[in-house]
């Protein structure tokens, strides 16, 4: 959160005195930033959207439209399909028709399928991006005051490994509405097409013919 809130961690400051509430409520942020991760496990790149308002499945998959836009459709040209290794919960739970209504959408108007391969309850600690993004994330941001988005989105650029890590931050300042429910047709209509073994964790989403 945004604000004069006590944040774990040490920094070292020619300041002296900082002062921060004790708590770190909502009531007392001046905003939220919220990070949305992709890592290619290829080309050992992270790619950060924070969002500025709710943690959504809309903008979990405007997260997935930037990456491809900015990043992936030049990186690989060639794709037939995208693999997005996924938590179980969250703005991408396996749960929730509501992502895949969403992931429906952005398929369709990337023109390329997605296959989605959730990890089960209490696996996502061996999801890569846990160890291979997430901790250089943190590190680079412990005892930090976020004062600012842009403040929080610089910090996460610097994130460096040894192994050659490199991340890129964007901000995404749009409004995500909550509460919003599946349509009547999708379940009818979608083409998600779920896996034989262990369906309720792995699918794919297949553009439709408009």
């Amino acid at each position: 959160m945004i604000g004069q809130l006590y944040r774990e961690g040490q920094l070292y400051t020619q300041e002296q005195g900082v002062e921060v509430f004790d708590h770190d409520w909502k009531s007392l942020a001046e905003g939220v930033a919220i990070p949305h991760g992709l890592y290619d496990l290829a080309l050992n790149i992270g790619y950060v959207q924070i969002g500025t308002s709710h943690d959504t499945s809309e903008f979990a998959c405007e997260a997935i439209r930037q990456w491809w836009w900015q990043q992936g459709f030049h990186q690989y040209q060639t794709a037939g399909s995208i693999l997005l290794l996924c938590d179980g919960g969250g703005s991408n739970s396996s749960r929730q028709y509501l992502f895949k209504q969403d992931l429906q959408t952005l398929v369709n108007e990337l023109g390329i399928e997605i296959r989605i391969a959730h990890y089960p309850p209490y696996t996502s600690k061996y999801n890569p991006i846990e160890h291979r993004l997430f901790p250089h994330l943190t590190r680079v941001c412990q005892g930090v005051i976020f004062e600012s988005v842009e403040m929080v989105k610089d910090l996460m650029a610097k994130a460096k490994t040894q192994t050659g890590l490199k991340v890129f931050v964007s901000i995404l300042d749009q409004v995500y509405q909550t509460g919003r429910k599946v349509t009547e047709e999708f379940k009818q209509t979608m083409e998600i097409v779920f896996d034989d073994y262990l369906p309720q964790w792995n699918y794919t989403a297949k553009p439709q013919e408009m």
